[in-house]
């Protein structure tokens, strides 16, 4: 089996499928990304559930099981699957107890979690399913360490509540900061301005770099020193986060080395995005506006360059 990217016809709207062995698309996975695809959820979701979707028709087929009539220790049996590493995971070659495991705790949930939302998809659409990995807890058990309260909250929350069955006990871990001389270091390692605004507006605004790599010129508020996230298709695929739009305050030095970028790299470059193509077209062939995976290498580059240096 193996995922593959498609575009929906007439909108060529990205999505992702799962193929068999027959190089046809797995039916009940491709339902159920098709209707996540449906309700607008980000390429990225879908794609990440059609690889965790992929593993748990891999490991059904392995075993001559019928999706539609698995039990909780199928499920069970599937974790113990997934932290093997491949190569053992047919059964032929012995994995020795300090091979240690392949998939972490957190990716084991992460799996179960498109598990459980992939079952009780199909659940409602009259498959059995409904009860095989989610249970009713009793109302007044404290749940996840969180203050979200879904919409209804005040109503439903005397009643049982759903939990997941089987869930991993995985440790969170600590987020790296990087230090005012690191962050300096790394804007000063830049070649070009381009890629200095680049980092710069990362540093400067905390957005994600596929917010960064959607900023049209109109966002970019040197006045009131703003810049605007603004969800919108763009030609490089890149996505603000959960279809937001915000304003985020930025520094008079952002300001300052956008307006030297336009000045002295821009010129009459005709592109409305910012980040665009370099006249040594570096990280930047074709078409004008840099790509993910361009801007993906750059990072690499520049975390290389300090690395060794």
């Amino acid at each position: 089996m193996r995922v593959q990217r498609v575009l929906m016809p007439g909108s060529e709207a990205e999505s992702w499928t799962v193929l068999g062995g027959d190089q046809v698309p797995v039916g009940p996975v491709e339902r159920f990304l098709g209707y996540l695809t449906s309700i607008e959820k980000s390429p990225n979701t879908v794609k990440a559930y059609a690889h965790d979707l992929k593993d748990w028709f891999t490991y059904l087929a392995g075993r001559d099981l019928d999706w539609r009539a698995v039990s909780f220790e199928d499920v069970a049996g599937f974790v113990a699957w997934l932290r093997l590493p491949p190569g053992g995971r047919d059964g032929k070659v012995a994995v020795l107890p300090a091979a240690g495991s392949h998939c972490s705790a957190a990716s084991v949930n992460r799996k179960l979690a498109a598990l459980t939302s992939f079952c009780e998809f199909h659940a409602r659409h009259g498959v059995k399913l409904a009860g095989l990995l989610t249970v009713l807890q009793p109302a007044g058990r404290r749940g996840a360490a969180t203050s979200y309260k879904p919409f209804l909250h005040h109503i439903t929350k005397s009643g049982p509540q759903p939990r997941r069955v089987i869930k991993l006990k995985a440790s969170r871990p600590r987020p790296k900061v990087l230090t005012a001389a690191e962050a300096q270091a790394i804007l000063d390692a830049c070649d070009h301005l381009r890629d200095r605004l680049l980092f710069a507006v990362l540093l400067d605004c905390g957005v994600r770099i596929g917010e960064a790599l959607g900023l049209r010129h109109e966002d970019m508020g040197i006045a009131e020193r703003a810049v605007t996230v603004t969800p919108r298709r763009n030609d490089n695929r890149a996505r603000a986060k959960a279809g937001i739009s915000r304003t985020i305050p930025a520094s008079a030095e952002l300001m300052r080395l956008y307006a030297d970028y336009l000045t002295r790299e821009y010129g009459s470059l005709d592109s409305d995005y910012v980040l665009s193509r370099h006249p040594d077209n570096t990280y930047c062939p074709e078409p004008a506006v840099i790509q993910r995976k361009s801007a993906s290498s750059l990072v690499t580059s520049v975390a290389g360059f300090q690395r060794s240096g």
